[in-house]
């Protein structure tokens, strides 16, 4: 999952970087509204974490030209100010939720899950199974058959991804938009060699190959047969 944090205290944003990647998300970074807004309509996120006082154009302003640029990711706005006027006026542009600084990681991560969870509304538990495969975003494991799989940071993103849409096509295009940031050298072979990695992991030891390769379409996570994921 790809997520964008607009900051311009240096120091916040470096924590929320730091410690969103270390739970497997993919984090871009930008300093001031213009950015932000820029970044927001041009790359397809699953989620912007926004502040509300930022050079150049304020948080309030941002959010309602992406709205206006048709952008329906979900917004956690961020604010200094805990005042119910300036939550009002965030709902109203169209932010998804609001959180007060100071605030808690732990707190800032769950409301991340619970707006993911809405986007990804198929998937309204808190764990995604596909099969016998089982995935909890809160804690990070992945079990299969009630194996436990230890996978690397971007290992999850990537499975997590193909497992939202399990059932479903997914082409490289989309795995390194939604798993990647926008460091990512869009004529490598990364993406393919992570599902390499995946595979490894995944259907090794097991007589049934979840993910399956779509030639020249991408990649699916799929059960045995053809039956789809449930919640």
């Amino acid at each position: 999952m790809r997520i964008l944090v607009v900051e311009d205290d240096r120091a916040i944003a470096s924590v929320l970087e730091r410690s969103l990647k270390e739970e497997s998300y993919a984090v871009d970074i930008a300093a001031d509204g213009v950015e932000g807004e820029w970044l927001a309509v041009e790359n397809n996120y699953d989620c912007i974490i926004l502040d509300v006082m930022l050079p150049r154009k304020d948080g309030f302003a941002v959010l309602k030209s992406v709205r206006e640029a048709g952008i329906i990711t979900p917004v956690l706005m961020l604010t200094a100010r805990d005042q119910t006027t300036d939550k009002v006026q965030g709902l109203d542009h169209g932010a998804d939720d609001y959180l007060t600084k100071p605030f808690s990681l732990d707190e800032l991560f769950a409301r991340v899950r619970a707006l993911l969870r809405r986007k990804q509304n198929e998937y309204v538990g808190t764990v995604v199974e596909v099969g016998h495969l089982k995935i909890d975003p809160a804690r990070r494991e992945v079990t299969r058959a009630g194996q436990k799989i230890d996978l690397t940071t971007k290992e999850y993103s990537l499975l997590e991804y193909l497992a939202r849409n399990a059932g479903s096509v997914v082409t490289r295009n989309q795995l390194s938009e939604h798993v990647w940031d926008m460091n990512f050298e869009p004529n490598s072979n990364v993406v393919d060699v992570y599902i390499g990695y995946l595979r490894s992991k995944i259907d090794k030891g097991f007589d049934d190959a979840m993910i399956r390769t779509v030639r020249g379409h991408g990649y699916m996570l799929d059960l045995p047969g053809g039956a789809h994921a449930h919640p």
